[in-house]
């Protein structure tokens, strides 16, 4: 049997490199609306909670937002609506979505999403507020096809969305603590001597009046830092640690 050259070798070896390289795991296609239902609704001491949307983005962050599955700050109302309840007390809470871009820079995709929940009195007094930012960098896929942009811009905005959950409740923890609801029916918290600060699964996040008192007006929010650890408990309420897969 005659030999087969090295360069008949190589012409017939090479469709199979590329069909194997071609081959590799199958690209996400299919994109699940990104819900928040499974995690506790935090409950806050006013009758009403609103979402007003403020971000503009610019040439290069629309261009991804319009090419993303979700867009950031759509996800980021459902969050707000599905999370965020009011015990029915006087005064309203207002969550505002200050940024939710996504941009490619270089080789690079990134996302940042920084939001703010504020609570008036029944007369329009701003008392209190939250304020919240994540932001994440991920490679962009190295073959831009639709598909794989597509995927990859939904897997960076799931993943910006997991950490805006545990940051966002830690700091109406931090901030807000005295207009988280003890209870989501009103007039029904018990005495500040009765019962430690506690966690619901039922009524989402409670936390005790201080001094069984109404809230505080006019506090502000103290500097203090974030958990060194996403997902450290707070006390006796934990944050909520959502898989992210």
């Amino acid at each position: 049997m005659k030999p087969i050259s090295l360069a008949v070798f190589l012409a017939l070896a090479a469709p199979l490199g590329l069909a194997a390289c071609s081959s590799g795991p199958p690209v996400q296609t299919s994109f699940p609306e990104l819900q928040y239902t499974y995690l506790p609704q935090i409950t806050l001491k006013v009758a009403s909670v609103s979402v007003r949307d403020e971000y503009l983005p610019g040439p290069n962050a629309a261009q991804m937002i319009a090419a993303a599955p979700e867009a950031p700050a759509a996800v980021l109302e459902r969050m707000a609506r599905e999370r965020l309840i009011g015990d029915g007390s006087p005064g309203a809470a207002t969550f505002t979505i200050k940024r939710a871009a996504l941009e490619q820079v270089g080789d690079n995709l990134e996302g940042t999403m920084t939001v703010e929940l504020s609570v008036n009195t029944s007369n329009g007094q701003r008392v209190g507020y939250a304020d919240a930012t994540v932001s994440r960098s991920e490679t962009a896929p190295s073959n831009e096809t639709p598909d794989r942009m597509r995927a990859a811009l939904y897997a960076l905005t799931k993943r910006m969305m997991a950490d805006m959950n545990v940051e966002l409740q830690y700091q109406i923890q931090k901030s807000l603590p005295d207009w988280l609801a003890y209870s989501p029916t009103p007039g029904m918290a018990p005495a500040a001597s009765t019962l430690p600060p506690t966690y619901n699964a039922n009524n989402g996040i409670v936390a005790q009046p201080l001094g069984g008192s109404a809230p505080a007006t006019g506090a502000s929010p103290a500097l203090v830092g974030p958990p060194a650890v996403p997902g450290q408990t707070l006390g006796t309420m934990p944050l909520p640690s959502p898989q992210v897969q």
